[in-house]
């Protein structure tokens, strides 16, 4: 199966810079085919690329996602029939719409052994609000059908305006990774890595703590069960609508009940749960709260459990993130914090990596990566809470 890699950028951004570091540090040992398009006759960047080995099909006669869509698709079968590559980098032109680019892929893609294996665009971080307000339809369009969105030029500018601009790319595009960390710190394999998603934090967090719930689930469940079921939701959800008494074996996991002692999480008429001995062979379904991450139960662990983070270029320091790490045991404040990660920047060139779970966490540095990155996973997690914690850090 051959990969396909669409590497767009607006004029100027670094589109081939990246290309290059991605095919010296991520991809030398790969065969790889370069698909350039340049907007006009003749392939200004094709020399080098073919002096490292590379082979390039060339259509400098037109923009690919436009008067070249057709062509497009045959130039793309005949690379693949004649170089038979494991992965093809496209490099539209600046001025392409990527959204264009994404569909001509997606029609050669049905037909052959292929797969759109990513859509990346590079952002010059200096120029991305001039050219959202002079060249918006163009530009626009490539942050808006980014899997990733590399900034180029980040070490030009302060904290505070490279945060502006990531608040104004989010605008446009809430899902994508941003990388926000200046090429020169970056190796391309972690590149490469975070543009195919395999390093996706809250996957890895969340995959960890599924392994230690699930774990747990050894009991059979019928249908008189005591275990809990969790819910996101409020005492009023209309899917579970039987009548609860005092021998109930529902139990409701809701933001708040943590907060009523003795009350049981199911949320019906709470009267008469509250009036019970919950001693250790109650069937009402009640837990600790405290203790929810080992609970026996047969719900899958994304059913109990929610996450929340961030990303981030702004600089942090070890005291300060000891500070807030000791914090998240404050349950009324953030929620049942079962574990947290993140890496962050420190501002002196340095990267700060922490762990954290209930009682004990470790703080050390680490290598650069592409974006600062922090991730929580508990029950009922405050996230307004949690996003005020982090950035007053």
């Amino acid at each position: 199966m051959t990969k396909i890699d669409i590497v767009s950028g607006f004029l100027g951004a670094g589109k081939t810079t990246l290309i290059k570091k991605l095919l010296k540090e991520a991809l030398a040992n790969t065969k790889v085919v370069l698909i350039e398009n340049e907007f006009g006759e003749i392939g200004i960047d094709g020399g080098f690329l073919k002096e490292a080995g590379i082979e390039i099909k060339e259509m400098n006669s037109g923009c690919i996602c436009c008067s070249l869509v057709g062509d497009f698709g045959t130039s793309l079968k005949e690379v693949l029939k004649t170089y038979e590559p494991e992965r093809i980098l496209i490099e539209p032109s600046g001025v392409g719409k990527l959204s264009d680019v994404m569909k001509a892929v997606q029609e050669v893609v049905a037909e052959n052994e292929v797969e759109l294996n990513s859509a990346v665009a590079v952002v010059d971080a200096t120029k991305c609000r001039m050219y959202i307000k002079n060249f918006g339809e163009f530009f626009v369009n490539q942050i808006e059908h980014a899997g990733t969105i590399i900034l180029s030029r980040t070490g030009k500018l302060s904290e505070e305006k490279l945060a502006a601009n990531v608040a104004l790319i989010r605008e446009y595009n809430e899902k994508a990774v941003i990388v926000t960390t200046p090429w020169e710190e970056l190796e391309g394999a972690d590149i490469l890595a975070t543009i195919e998603g395999a390093k996706n934090l809250e996957a890895e967090l969340m995959e960890e703590v599924r392994r230690g719930y699930e774990s747990h689930n050894h009991h059979e469940h019928d249908e008189n069960c005591g275990c809990h079921e969790h819910h996101g939701h409020s005492h009023n959800h209309e899917e579970h609508h039987h009548e609860h008494d005092k021998n109930c074996g529902c139990h409701e996991h809701h933001e708040h009940s943590h907060n009523q002692e003795g009350s049981c999480g199911c949320h019906g008429d709470h009267h008469d749960h509250h009036h019970h001995d919950h001693g250790e062979n109650c069937g009402c379904g009640c837990h600790d709260h405290e203790h929810a991450h080992s609970h026996e139960g047969h719900h899958h662990a994304d059913d109990v459990f929610v996450s929340w983070g961030m990303e981030t270029a702004a600089a942090y320091d070890k005291a300060k993130i000891e500070g807030v790490l000791e914090s998240l045991e404050e349950e009324e404040q953030y929620g049942i914090v079962l574990r947290a990660k993140g890496m962050v920047p420190a501002g002196d060139g340095t990267w700060i990596y922490f762990d954290y779970v209930p009682g004990e966490f470790d703080i050390r540095t680490g290598r650069p990566d592409v974006t600062g990155k922090i991730c929580v996973i508990g029950s009922g997690l405050n996230e307004d809470n949690l996003k005020r914690l982090f950035e007053k850090a």
